[in-house]
């Protein structure tokens, strides 16, 4: 069966982290180039925020981030409210969904505001909907539904209609958002198996993964290894390989002199194979009915310059089942993108962080072909739309 894909068509932040304010549109496969300290990450982090504050609870997202104070941005003027707003769409809906969180003494939070519009062809052309507004003890709430579970203000009321179509596809296409920074020690180290159903952030579980994959999609593990060995020459397989009560990654690979392939375990395999693995499992690997947008940051580090360029073939063939975000200052891994309305340019002028389209002289010289997307970032012209207009793109 061929999975629906929900992608995120656009994204609106306000006063998170260092970005003051941003509004920016987003296709299949988009990659966010600038320097280190940017701000390219924050962009992702929202998103991921807004998936761990649904699938495990808000609280938990504010504290792995250092509470509420560390995400809302630090300025002048003591922004108190932090706001994520997103546009998405799947097969048969659209809509948009945002929320707002306000600081409170002590470092306590709020939700201030939350809102969520939905339209599908299954339900005709009414819209779904629910708008939420506190201030204080004070709530009001207006929506499409005939029963509202009862609101808490540290709770997002998403998680509590997500039982209720469509509001539950809405909750399961955000909710699985990721975004990864493989860590190739992570993958190194022994695991206790699990159900392999989700990669984690940095690849810790990745044999119980592919372990899945061969049972259930046995044709995406297929090529995701032919990728891995276009990478890494010699590699003939991936699997997971169980010792006691743990597992790992178990590698075939040809060996000169050798007739058969030999074993490999995780422990053996470089930093930059390992990564290249856990990567083409992250963007390649989905087996769910609703394949969720998909973050990768920095997929070159540890990898040889041409292993950058085979990477990006495989994130355009992702991009056709599910939406592909990447974070890079590789020219080597945007040589290929000739096409400007795959890449956002990324800068930080005095704390805060600019995002958006390629400005007109880059998209000239890339749709004219006068230069590639690499040759551009290598000469530092691969600049924001609008950056030398204080923030045109920006409210």
């Amino acid at each position: 069966m061929t999975p629906t894909k929900f992608a995120i068509r656009r994204v609106r932040l306000t006063h998170y982290r260092s970005i003051k304010s941003c509004d920016v549109g987003l296709g299949d496969l988009m990659v966010l180039v600038g320097p280190n300290g940017s701000g390219k990450s924050n962009f992702l982090d929202a998103l991921r925020f807004t998936a761990q504050s649904l699938r495990d609870n808000l609280d938990n997202a504010l504290r792995e981030r250092g509470g509420v104070t560390e995400v809302r941005r630090r300025s002048t003027g003591h922004p108190t409210h932090f706001t994520i707003h997103l546009d998405f769409e799947w097969g048969s809906g659209a809509g948009h969904y945002s929320f707002s969180v306000g600081a409170r003494r002590n470092g306590g939070y709020e939700v201030t505001r939350e809102s969520c519009h939905v339209s599908t062809a299954a339900f005709g052309s009414d819209k779904s909907y629910f708008e939420l507004k506190r201030r204080g003890a004070d709530v009001e709430i207006a929506s499409s539904e005939y029963r509202i579970p009862a609101v808490t203000a540290d709770r997002l009321l998403l998680v509590a209609l997500s039982g209720s179509e469509p509001f539950s596809t809405v909750f399961h296409g955000l909710a699985g958002v990721n975004v990864f920074n493989i860590n190739p020690d992570a993958i190194r180290t022994p695991q206790k198996p699990g159900p392999g159903d989700l990669l984690l952030r940095d690849g810790a579980n990745l044999a119980s993964v592919l372990d899945q994959l061969s049972r259930e999609e046995p044709r995406r593990k297929a090529v995701i290894e032919q990728y891995l060995s276009t990478v890494v020459d010699g590699i003939v397989s991936a699997d997971r390989r169980t010792i006691d009560a743990w597992e790992t990654v178990e590698f075939r690979q040809r060996v000169r002199g050798s007739a058969a392939p030999w074993d490999f375990t995780a422990s053996s395999m470089s930093d930059g194979t390992l990564r290249v693995l856990g990567i083409l499992t992250a963007v390649l690997g989905a087996s769910s009915r609703l394949t969720s947008p998909v973050g990768v940051e920095e997929p070159e580090t540890a990898l040889h310059p041409r292993a950058a360029g085979l990477l990006l073939d495989a994130m355009r063939e992702a991009a056709d089942t599910r939406q592909v975000l990447v974070t890079t200052h590789s020219p080597e891994l945007i040589d290929g993108l000739d096409n400007p309305d795959h890449l956002l340019a990324v800068r930080s002028l005095h704390g805060d962080t600019t995002i958006g389209r390629v400005d007109a002289a880059g998209t000239k010289a890339l749709v004219e072909r006068l230069f590639t997307a690499g040759e551009l970032l290598r000469s530092d012209q691969l600049q924001p739309e609008g950056a030398d207009e204080a923030l045109r793109l920006f409210v």
